[in-house]
């Protein structure tokens, strides 16, 4: 059974990621497939040079993510075109590393890490989401003090994610993040339990809200 795991920014996803690794489960991490798509000599690298420029490559030929950022940052067109370019690739690559496992380990769950799971295809590849969650206010004050931020720039952050109540809708198994870290790892212990007895049960795509 693949589980997605995933947040908006400054929920405590990678807490909440690294509590579900201290229980065992193995993660398979979107962000990790995404820097591997991207080396040099991988075909996507080519790509993002040819549609970007070679601006968008360091001297050393590797990828220059903050020119590459600077380019698609406000601008809608291009960042679908790099989304184009690299996300079936490291959906290949999650895929491939998730067989892997299972070939070994068939009836346990796998978390796939995959920051933004709701507004892309990869949510039709898993059989169950988990959200990390904490409110708009919440998310906001930690999002200015993490990064510090003013209140406008961490806003327009948050903002140009799907909304956090909106991904809470929509997600079977929720991971309220709002309180001690304590309270969070005890939701997260109770969860791997259920999705152990899931996936052992033969666990496939369903509506299974755990709110």
């Amino acid at each position: 059974m693949i589980v997605g795991l995933t947040g908006g920014i400054a929920t405590g996803k990678s807490t909440v990621t690294g509590m579900f690794r201290d229980l065992g489960a193995y993660v398979v991490d979107a962000d990790i497939w995404a820097r591997k798509v991207v080396e040099p000599g991988q075909p996507a690298l080519a790509e993002i040079a040819q549609a970007f420029g070679p601006d968008v490559l360091l001297p050393d030929g590797t990828l220059n993510r903050p020119a590459l950022g600077r380019v698609i940052f406000h601008n809608a067109t291009l960042r679908e075109r790099l989304n184009q370019i690299t996300h079936p690739r490291v959906r290949a690559g999650m895929r491939s590393e998730t067989a892997q496992f299972f070939a070994e380990h068939p009836d346990e769950p796998i978390l796939w890490d995959v920051p933004l799971l709701f507004e892309g295809e990869t949510r039709k590849s898993v059989d169950a989401t988990i959200l990390v969650y904490v409110d708009e206010c919440l998310q906001l004050e930690r999002l200015m003090q993490r990064d510090n931020l003013d209140r406008p720039d961490a806003l327009a952050r948050i903002q140009a994610q799907m909304p956090i109540a909106e991904k809470r809708r929509i997600a079977d198994y929720v991971i309220d993040n709002s309180a001690s870290r304590e309270q969070t790892k005890e939701q997260v212990r109770s969860l791997w339990q259920t999705l152990q007895t899931r996936a052992k049960a033969g666990g496939t795509r369903s509506s299974t809200n755990g709110r």
